[in-house]
């Protein structure tokens, strides 16, 4: 899909696109106030520009949309509508082995309970065991470290998947 084209489009198939690029209400709001762009630079740069202009309310709704590193079962169940986008992110996963999947599963869960909402990271590219890593180096942080880098992250998946709408469609 081209930007001009994404133009024309009824403001509901407009956010339902965005936020199939990022799960935060507030951040789709704001991005309908950016259009019409003249290129994807300018796209991703006022994409960058609304996220940081959220709160953490917003962030964490964001990460709710999300399924959880490794939960594949999640994948196919509640993400439907980004489910092909997150498989092919967390694709170091399906070749896991059962022991790094109840890891990432035990440390999901422990970082959820630490900070209140799911991990995030930007799995394009990573295996399994990386991602089961940097989990297990981010549950030692403060919380005001954490959000920072969950922000960051999901900054770089939503740039990620609005290159995917605007240049693979």
């Amino acid at each position: 899909m081209t930007i001009a084209e994404f133009d024309h489009l009824p403001t509901e198939k407009k956010k339902e696109l965005l936020l199939q690029c990022c799960g935060s209400s507030a951040w789709v709001n704001k991005m309908l106030t950016i259009f019409p762009v003249e290129d994807l630079v300018e796209l991703l740069e006022a994409a960058e520009e609304k996220w940081y202009e959220c709160n953490e309310e917003d962030w964490k709704e964001a990460a709710k949309n999300h399924p959880k590193i490794g939960d594949l079962n999640s994948l196919k169940e509640k993400y439907n509508a980004t489910k092909a986008w997150a498989e092919a992110e967390q694709a170091g996963v399906s070749t896991a082995s059962d022991t790094i999947l109840k890891e990432l599963e035990e440390n999901n869960k422990r970082y959820e309970e630490k900070f209140g909402y799911i991990f995030i990271v930007c799995a394009t590219g990573k295996t399994a065991e990386e991602m089961l890593d940097i989990l297990k180096a981010r549950l030692n942080n403060t919380s005001e470290e954490e959000i920072k880098i969950a922000v960051g992250e999901q900054n770089k998946i939503t740039k990620l998947r609005l290159e995917k709408v605007f240049l693979n469609n």
